[in-house]
This record gives C-alpha cells, sequence and structure tokens, in this order.
C-alpha cells in the first residue's frame, strides 16, 4: 500500500506541464488571430476610405466631423470622373500595356528561371547576382537613356513603346521569383517519369509545368499590378492626351490652378481599381485550383 501510495503523485505529476503548454497555445493562437485581424484591418480600411469618400459630396469630405460611412450617398463624383472625358481610351491603354507586359515577361521569366536552376553554365552566379544588383538599381535613373532610346526608334507614345520599358523593369522581378518556384519542384519527379518512358520535354510539361502553374499566376499577378499602377515612365513617355495611361489621366484631376475636388479623385481611383480586384478574383480562384492539382500530382 505505501509504494502504490507514493507511486500516485508520481505519475499525476506530468498533468500539470501538459495543461500549461495547451493553455501557452491557446493563448498564442488568440493573440496571432488578434494580430491578423490588425494587419487586416489596416490593409483593408483605406480602401474602404476610398470607396466610401466617392460617395460623398466634397462638402462632407471638408467638413471636420468625419463621415465613417455614406450618410449623404451620391453619384455624381462618377459622372464627374466620366465626364472629364480620357478614361475609355487610358483604360485601353493601360490593359494593352499592362497584358502585353505580363505576357512577355513571363515568358522570358519562364525560360530564364528554367535555366538558371535546372542547368549549370559558366556565369551561372554572375547572372543570378546581376538580376540582384538590376533591381538595387533606382528605376527613375534610366529614365534620360531609355527615353532617348525609344525617341531613337520614334517609338514615343506608342503601346510598344511603353511596353518595352515596362518589361525590362518587371523582367529581373519575374525571373527572380519564379526561380524560387522551380527550385522547389524536385527535378527527381522529371527523372522518374522519362524513366517510365516519357521524353525530357513530355516530362517536363506532364509533370513539372503543372507544378510551376500556380508560381507563374502568382508572380503574373504582382507583374500585372507593378504594370497598372507605374507613374513615371508613363509620365515621360505618353505625353499625348490619348496615349496617356490611367495613373496619368487621374492625375489630371489635380490642377495648381484651383482647388482639387477630391470626392471625384476617389471616384477615379475607384473606377482604375476596380479592374485590378476583378483580375485578381479570377486568377486567385485558378491559383487555388492550380496548388491544389499540384499537391495531388506530387
Amino acid at each position: 500500500m505505501s509504494t502504490l501510495t507514493a507511486a500516485r503523485p508520481t505519475a499525476a505529476a506530468p498533468a500539470r506541464p501538459r495543461r500549461a503548454g495547451r493553455t501557452r497555445k491557446r493563448v498564442g493562437k488568440v493573440l496571432l488571430n488578434i494580430a491578423a485581424l490588425v494587419v487586416f484591418v489596416c490593409s483593408v480600411f483605406p480602401v474602404y476610405w476610398m470607396l466610401n469618400t466617392s460617395f460623398l459630396p466634397n462638402s462632407a469630405i471638408t467638413a471636420e466631423t468625419p463621415h465613417l460611412w455614406p450618410d449623404e450617398f451620391t453619384v455624381g463624383n462618377y459622372v464627374k470622373a466620366f465626364q472629364n472625358g480620357g478614361f475609355l481610351p487610358a483604360l485601353g491603354v493601360s490593359l494593352s500595356v499592362t497584358l502585353i507586359t505580363v505576357a512577355v515577361a513571363l515568358m522570358f521569366a519562364f525560360f530564364a528561371s528554367i535555366a538558371v536552376s535546372r542547368y549549370k553554365f559558366r556565369s551561372r552566379t554572375t547572372f543570378i547576382v546581376a538580376i540582384l544588383a538590376i533591381q538595387m538599381i533606382p528605376a527613375e535613373a534610366l529614365i534620360i537613356s531609355m527615353f532617348r532610346v525609344l525617341d531613337g526608334w520614334h517609338l514615343l507614345n506608342t503601346i510598344i513603346g511603353l511596353s518595352f520599358v515596362y518589361i525590362a523593369l518587371v523582367l529581373p522581378f519575374t525571373i527572380w521569383t519564379l526561380r524560387g518556384f522551380v527550385s522547389g519542384v524536385p527535378a527527381e519527379l522529371e527523372e522518374a517519369a522519362m524513366i517510365d518512358g516519357c521524353s525530357r520535354t513530355g516530362a517536363f510539361w506532364r509533370i513539372t509545368f503543372p507544378l510551376l502553374a500556380p508560381g507563374l499566376i502568382a508572380t503574373g499577378v504582382f507583374a500585372f499590378i507593378q504594370a497598372w499602377n507605374e507613374f513615371v515612365f508613363a509620365l515621360v513617355i505618353m505625353t499625348r492626351p490619348e496615349a496617356q495611361t490611367l495613373p496619368i489621366w487621374l492625375r489630371s484631376f489635380v490642377q495648381a490652378t484651383k482647388a482639387t475636388d477630391w470626392s471625384t479623385v476617389m471616384a477615379a481611383s475607384t473606377l482604375m481599381a476596380i479592374p485590378v480586384i476583378v483580375f485578381f478574383l479570377i486568377v486567385q480562384h485558378r491559383m487555388t485550383s492550380g496548388l491544389v492539382s499540384g499537391a495531388v500530382k506530387g
């Protein structure tokens, strides 16, 4: 009896550390959820404020009391934005330049990332370091040289000329990002497919490419946003009113000779953001399905 009595406290002793560990995990999850909620609110609130302001008159915006919701709802700001003119031509130029940039940049970056990740060649490390070094150079430092090149090629105020510039700006980022996705796919999968009878090309397109599809889509989203929102090069290269992009069109609402109508600016900003949101929602669905499909095939 004495032996059993002495053994009972020893058997029950580990229960307290387990409970303490579970409590710590629960507290940690709660803190992480609170931090995620704070980050979400801080990220979404500027978008909500832009949308809210676009439905308020300018007098309500400049009032001392802030309006947290559109209690003086009006769509006159969107009417003013369209009456300002140039939205549809600027939308067409922005869509054309952005889609060309994303398609060409993804194509070149895809093959470059495959070469860097799968093959060993001379100056491979130099090429990777050069990609990083190019991204460190401020884009504004290249404006004069790019302007003179495009002027010599007679590509100023053209969609092709601006697309060349955007491709040069986006390409280093897309190569570096896709390189990480390609390196994450084991080369043994292709070797196993080749043992089963596939050619090297067939193994790549049937096994590796479906696993890289989510990476291509994710990289394309970032390239799309970067090209869509670019302002400085479009301002310098596209000087004609009919050739301006949406960021340049948005700049026309801010004038030095009169007060800025911030309600109209927010309405125009909302119109400019709608295509990006629609594109992201479509691509996000495909990105999720691609991730699931790649996990099953792996």
